[in-house]
């Protein structure tokens, strides 16, 4: 079955080698989250996007700091770099995006994938959140689909859809690197769960061999990093290649049934994560706080005996 989105992705892949000019990546590690936030830039024209930035919350007391978006407006500073973008790859129900907040220090649009109108519509509902939420993702700059192209500086990127995590899952494929969210971990970790509602095992299957369809050569950058066992540091940069050969959930050979069901079983025994009710809430406003209450403070909900 022909899949131009796919098919204009390895071309491009196979462009920047030819070219021998790559992005440069540099990988910020909030290990609180176990989140990676990426900077991607072009060398010549220095434009460059962030993806999946941190804002830091102490769920204790309710409070929010910027530590780490800090240090990647220290580096963006310190490299002379211009932000075109502020990437997700779906809203998190792990961390909080500062992508608001670094929009006003260093500009740039915030995009999403256009399903974030489905994840929207589900947790609206499970917030009671009534009509005063837009579930049209106008919170956001800008939402793209399968397909969509765009540029870092002079680079060539594109978005692929790659559901299954969430329904609103996109890969952005930067010159010669792939951006994955949490659709792959490290290949001795596997792959992300599939059990938040709109996720489906099956779906996430799919999504992940038509990322291994890219070259083997293409860079993958993950969002996540757990430290697999045996392993004494944290990684988030692997290959396709190694991928397909060695990832333990799904390398070549693993069977669409097989995978489901291992990984529905596997997801059975998974407790939510610690800031899944505050990351929801704010990621689907793209970052954003709810609005203030009368007293002018923001509150998020905590629904009880729900999810």
């Amino acid at each position: 079955m022909s899949d131009p989105s796919l098919d204009a992705a390895i071309a491009q892949i196979r462009a920047i080698h030819a070219s021998g000019v790559q992005p440069v990546v540099t990988t910020f590690f909030d290990e609180a989250t176990f989140t990676a936030t990426h900077v991607v830039h072009d060398p010549a024209s220095r434009r460059a996007a962030i993806i999946d930035p941190v804002l830091d919350f102490d769920q204790a007391s309710g409070r929010t700091s910027h530590v780490s978006a800090e240090r990647v407006v220290a580096h963006v500073a310190a490299e002379g770099l211009t932000v075109d973008w502020l990437l997700e790859t779906h809203a998190h129900a792990d961390h909080l995006s500062a992508a608001p907040w670094l929009q006003e220090k260093l500009g740039g649009k915030i995009v999403i994938g256009s399903a974030i109108t489905t994840v929207q519509e589900v947790f609206g509902k499970v917030f009671n959140e009534g009509t005063a939420f837009a579930r049209d993702g106008s919170q956001f700059d800008l939402l793209m689909d399968d397909g969509h192209a765009f540029q870092v500086g002079g680079i060539e990127a594109i978005a692929l859809h790659v559901p299954g995590h969430t329904p609103a899952c996109l890969a952005f494929v930067i010159g010669d690197a792939v951006f994955v969210g949490d659709t792959l971990f490290m290949p001795d970790y596997g792959t992300a769960r599939a059990d938040f509602p709109g996720g489906d095992a099956r779906m996430l299957y799919r999504s992940i061999r038509r990322l291994m369809a890219l070259p083997d050569e293409t860079r993958v950058f993950l969002c996540h990093d757990y430290k697999a066992p045996n392993r004494t540091q944290f990684v988030w940069e692997t290959t396709i290649g190694a991928q397909r050969t060695a990832n333990v959930h799904v390398h070549d050979g693993v069977s669409e049934e097989n995978f489901v069901a291992m990984r529905e079983a596997r997801d059975a025994t998974l407790g939510m994560p610690k800031l899944i009710l505050p990351s929801i809430q704010v990621n689907m406003r793209a970052g954003h706080m709810p609005e203030p209450d009368s007293n002018g403070v923001r509150y998020l909900k905590l629904p009880v005996d729900l999810l």
